[in-house]
């Protein structure tokens, strides 16, 4: 049984870690924010306080699973804080996993975030993922289409964690 870490566990996030606690997965949604637990668990996700501007309260969410979903290709608020969270936190994270059981990524790369903090951080996960020869994905479906982006980033989780173990 596959077990998968979505960092940033909002709405989207709760619809993708439904649908793959409904296909077996064992599933942990992230969030900043405490008042946020009761819906991510009323997802059949197990909620944990995380915040992704701090890369080690990740790292402590990702202890034990095989996959980390990164879902901030939305990602609001102060601009240098969304560039940070798509490319100096990211970074600091996936050079950490490598010495986790973490075995595949999967990365949010479109949204409305601004274009290059999310192409920049698409470049630095598959660097990653040639550097440290874990599976990858960058997944551009179009998150205001939920179902094609649902389909897409069940498929992504899929493929990354059959990759590794293959």
């Amino acid at each position: 049984m596959a077990r998968a870490l979505i960092v940033a566990c909002g709405c989207r996030g709760r619809e993708l870690g439904a649908a793959l606690a409904a296909d077996g997965w064992l599933v942990r949604g992230t969030t900043r924010a405490e008042e946020s637990l009761p819906a991510i668990e009323a997802a059949g996700i197990e909620g944990w306080l995380a915040d992704p501007d701090r890369p080690g309260t990740v790292l402590d969410a990702a202890g034990d699973v095989a996959l980390v979903v990164w879902l901030l290709g939305s990602a609001a608020g102060d601009r240098h804080l969304v560039s940070d969270l798509n490319g100096s936190r990211l970074e600091r994270l996936v050079e950490k996993l490598v010495d986790s059981p973490v075995r595949g990524f999967v990365y949010e790369a479109a949204g409305t975030a601004p274009a290059a903090d999310r192409a920049a951080g698409a470049a630095i996960v598959r660097a990653a993922g040639e550097r440290w020869r874990i599976p990858v994905r960058v997944v551009n479906a179009d998150p205001a289409s939920i179902t094609d982006w649902l389909e897409a980033m069940v498929e992504a989780a899929t493929g990354a964690v059959s990759a590794g173990s293959a």
